[in-house]
């Protein structure tokens, strides 16, 4: 059974290849990674997946439905997106902000209906954020902003949840937090990460991208071994394996004049949650 599938998709701007012949199926309830380096054509692979941007070679489907025949309004209903960077131009509450996330369940100018408002509830109740309803999102922390918005994909009672970079710019705590929170949901969620640790951790498996093409796809115990991190990264690391998930060790560079520092390094996440 899957629910989203991406068949050989491409996507070009002009002259210019973004995306090249990526496949990818979604199983119900799984949490898949998109990884790769900067301009891998992770953020257009999950707007491709939206329906946000059309395909320019091979189709998008919803449970065997092409996108276009679905249509944006009930595609909306189904799949949710959180951006890498979210602004809110207006000064909103934080229930005002989840809120948004039930326009594709309302016809324009109605009010909120009796299920909006336990939508929007549950949402806030299930991201922490119950206390915070009535506060302005522009006083909230960077940690919270991003739970106020994984709040608002939550109110539109998705099935499936894209995230683009969920974990830039917060600390430790806060990315371990969001993707604790994210597991946890009753969801089929996409996440582009940079961070291999996190991915690892939280990953049923993960798709590798290098200059918008798949490299390789599977469980992050198959996929991330030395010699991929190497080849699409261009890093050296060590992998060790702690219960249910490598741990990756990097390497620091050779330095220029040949000599090669003994120590390792790990990205700043911790080995276990």
């Amino acid at each position: 059974m899957t629910s989203l599938h991406a068949d050989r998709v491409g996507r070009r701007i002009g002259d210019k290849v973004v995306v090249d012949d990526v496949t990818l199926t979604l199983r119900p309830g799984e949490t898949v990674g998109l990884l790769g380096p900067n301009g891998s054509g992770k953020s257009t692979v999950l707007r491709l997946l939206a329906g946000v941007l059309a395909p320019s070679a091979g189709v998008v489907t919803l449970d065997g439905r092409p996108l276009a025949e679905v249509g944006r309004r009930a595609v909306a209903r189904r799949v949710a997106t959180v951006e890498q960077h979210a602004h809110t131009p207006t000064e909103l509450t934080v229930r005002d902000v989840v809120a948004l996330g039930r326009v594709p369940h309302r016809r324009a100018w109605t009010p909120p209906t009796t299920a909006d408002a336990a939508a929007v509830s549950e949402a806030l109740r299930r991201t922490g954020l119950t206390d915070r309803a009535g506060q302005s999102w522009h006083t909230l922390s960077g940690g919270e902003r991003q739970r106020a918005q994984i709040a608002r994909a939550l109110a539109q009672e998705p099935r499936e949840l894209l995230l683009d970079e969920p974990t830039n710019h917060l600390d430790i705590q806060h990315q371990l937090e969001l993707l604790e929170l994210v597991a946890s949901l009753p969801v089929t969620a996409v996440i582009a990460l940079h961070d291999l640790n996190l991915a690892a951790m939280y990953c049923d498996r993960v798709l590798v991208l290098r200059a918008g093409r798949a490299v390789t796809e599977g469980a992050c115990a198959d996929v991330l071994t030395p010699d991929l991190i190497e080849q699409v990264f261009g890093v050296r690391a060590e992998v060790a394996h702690d219960p249910g998930h490598p741990v990756i060790r990097f390497l620091r560079p050779v330095a220029r004049d040949g000599s090669s520092p003994n120590r390792s390094v790990t990205s700043d996440v911790p080995t276990a949650p």
